[in-house]
């Protein structure tokens, strides 16, 4: 926003507001100036955001148990409509603000949300905690109905949060299909295309996604998602009166349960509650815990999964050793055994909760921790005696897991020895860069011995690590850790990168390199070797990829001349485009990596200046958990599914 938009902004709350408000209300500029503090980006994940904020207010109606149905419809021009069945923001005047009722201030004040005043809500969400005013500041327009007690209230606004409307009655509230007067709130915003210049185009299946989340988050919350810019678009209905039992079975569905039975137990605390749902199957993972407090989806974990990691070692163990299936003499199992192929959910929902970070991703409440631990203590143990088969089964597991374990660690620690006795324990095959920094070095992974060798000769030496590695590598989906330390590509990959693997042992502050590229073919394979990379750094060394620190190089398919200059394409989509505009263009598939020459790899692929990089990001690890697990695992018709499913989304397109 230009200087003399911000004085015609001013202007424009002079003439509908008193100027007590126009403090707090050029609030909003702050957000426009800066929309990436408040939403993280201007790009897909902020323009998503902006949805979020909305049906997060929607949410806490329902955990506040005044909601049970939510809808969210994608308009036909590109705006986002939410409705909801909740009481409606109250619409009387603020304590705190003469000239403004509290429904403007929700909507115009940042942090503001629904919990000020009487009758705010005792657990609330929202990701980032600024509010639906937020949206308000980022969108050309907004606008509100709000039902309350039989009458209809209606307020709009413009150009970032310019009030068009003040908070107006408008007449009677609709009747519904059965009669009942309709109450609740409705939003209706369209996304400032002056902020979101990569587009404002919404990707239905990412609300999905997200919503299908809430619904099993919250039991009985109904969900209906609809799309008006495409006329086959079915509704989408999501509701789980199982809640997260429901959630830990779909996470599974694409896993062989070692039993059918889906644990679950709760708790509640003074100004706390936690329900904890758990199932094992047969997979090697370690990393299965989802843990949540009021609705967000805490990836860094925090006290309430600490307080169950704790809990399910000591319970385990305590069970193991009742029931004699740990003798006297045997060391007891470690949290990483007794997680193998475990897949557990852990919601919490807290009066006044403490997040780490400007997203909410940790939990610091220490007073969960100890209610998540005397609820594990307790109501684990109860569930293990009610049902000794499947305790049985679970033992059994992770007791061959603790075998693996130290067979795994009898291999690292010869590795290491190797190491030590070769000198700086890089392996043989890296052509390493020349800076010690990591924040500048970038590692290339790149698929083949011959596109290595063009890789090596093409890169900037300062900067650039070459690692080449010979065909598909082990899919560690499938492997225990024993099995991985037998693999040569991955034991080089773990050398190269130099901060360890595996949950425990993993130091992110130990990474040589903040870029790792995978570089491959743009081809069936190539998409293989990638998926292969990326399901080894997710399940390994997940840090990596929470960091940041993971992309996938672009190489691109096709080329043109014009004139004297080659013009490349990274795909079909872009060379339809090109033709589009320049129907006589002549295309040149070009070559493998391989085939390459080191000037081409470069001009194409390596150049900062020209390349493309994608970078790989884990927004919602469980949605990721099961992407893996259904694309490496062993369900052949769970894969087939998706694929077909997902074959034109760009968000697989390059994994």
């Amino acid at each position: 926003m230009t200087e003399n938009s911000v004085d015609t902004f001013t202007s424009e709350v002079e003439s509908n507001y008193d100027a007590s408000s126009i403090q707090v209300l050029e609030g909003l500029e702050a957000v426009r100036k800066r929309p990436g503090m408040y939403i993280g980006s201007t790009g897909p994940t902020g323009l998503h955001h902006l949805v979020w904020e909305v049906v997060d207010n929607a949410v806490d109606e329902a955990m506040a148990g005044h909601c049970d149905r939510i809808d969210v419809t994608v308009l036909a021009d590109g705006g986002v409509q939410v409705v909801d069945n909740g009481r409606g923001i109250p619409v009387d005047k603020h304590p705190k603000y003469d000239d403004l009722t509290a429904a403007e201030v929700v909507l115009t004040i940042l942090h503001a949300g629904g919990k000020f005043g009487d009758g705010g809500y005792k657990v609330s969400g929202g990701l980032h905690g600024v509010g639906v005013s937020v949206v308000n500041a980022l969108s050309s327009k907004v606008e509100v109905e709000i039902d309350q007690k039989g009458r209809r209230h209606f307020m709009s606004y413009k150009d970032g949060g310019q009030p068009d409307q003040k908070l107006t009655e408008v007449g009677e509230s609709p009747a519904g299909p059965g009669g009942e007067v309709r109450r609740g709130t409705t939003v209706r915003f369209w996304p400032d295309a002056g902020v979101f210049k990569e587009g404002i185009v919404y990707r239905t299946q990412t609300l999905v996604d997200r919503f299908q989340m809430m619904a099993f988050l919250n039991a009985g919350l109904e969900f209906h998602i609809f799309d008006e810019r495409d006329p086959n678009f079915e509704e989408v209905v999501l509701r789980y009166d199982g809640g997260i039992k429901d959630f830990v079975m779909h996470l599974n569905a694409s896993k062989e349960a070692l039993f059918d039975t889906v644990g679950w137990f709760s708790e509640d605390g003074e100004e706390e509650q936690v329900e904890i749902a758990f199932s094992w199957n047969t997979g090697y993972n370690t990393d299965g815990i989802h843990s949540f407090a009021n609705g967000i989806n805490t990836v860094e974990g925090g006290m309430h999964e600490q307080g169950f990691r704790t809990a399910l070692t000591r319970t385990v163990n305590l069970y193991a050793r009742d029931k004699n299936f740990l003798k006297e003499r045997d060391e007891n199992l470690q949290g990483e055994d007794i997680r193998e192929g475990l897949t557990s959910v852990i919601s919490v929902r807290v009066v006044e909760p403490q997040f780490e970070g400007q997203t909410k991703s940790k939990l610091g409440n220490v007073s969960v921790r100890s209610l998540v631990e005397k609820a594990t203590n307790e109501r684990l143990r109860e569930w293990f005696e009610e049902h000794p088969k499947e305790a049985k089964v679970m033992l059994s597991k992770a007791m061959n897991a603790a075998k693996a374990r130290i067979a795994a660690t009898q291999a690292r620690q010869n590795i290491r020895r190797k190491s030590a006795l070769d000198g700086a324990g890089l392996p043989g095959k890296l052509a390493d860069c020349q800076s010690k920094d990591p924040s500048e070095s970038e590692l290339y992974i790149v698929e083949g011995n011959s596109a290595g060798g063009s890789a090596k000769e093409a890169r900037d030496p300062r900067t650039m690590a070459i690692l080449p590695i010979r065909g598909k590598i082990l899919n560690v989906e499938r492997a225990r850790l024993d099995r991985m330390f037998k693999n040569t590509e991955i034991i080089s990959l773990i050398q190269a990168i130099g901060a360890g693997l595996g949950e425990e042992e993993f130091e992110l502050e130990k990474v040589r390199y903040h870029k790792v590229i995978l570089l491959a073919d743009a081809d069936v394979d190539g998409s293989h070797i990638r998926t292969l990379l990326l399901t080894f750094f997710f399940r390994q060394m997940r840090p990596l990829v929470e960091a940041g620190y993971i992309y996938i190089a672009q190489p691109p398919l096709f080329s043109t001349e014009v004139g004297k200059k080659k013009i490349y394409l990274k795909d079909e989509p872009a060379r339809d485009g090109y033709m589009a505009e320049h129907p006589r263009a002549e295309f040149q598939r070009l070559k493998g990596l391989g085939e390459m020459d080191a000037e081409e790899l470069w001009e194409t692929t390596m150049d900062p200046d020209q390349r493309t990089l994608l970078q790989v990001t884990v927004e919602q690890a469980a949605i990721a958990d099961e992407v893996f697990s259904v694309l490496m695992g062993d369900d052949v018709e769970s894969r087939k599914q998706f694929i077909q499913t997902n074959a034109s989304d760009v968000r697989f397109l390059d994994i």
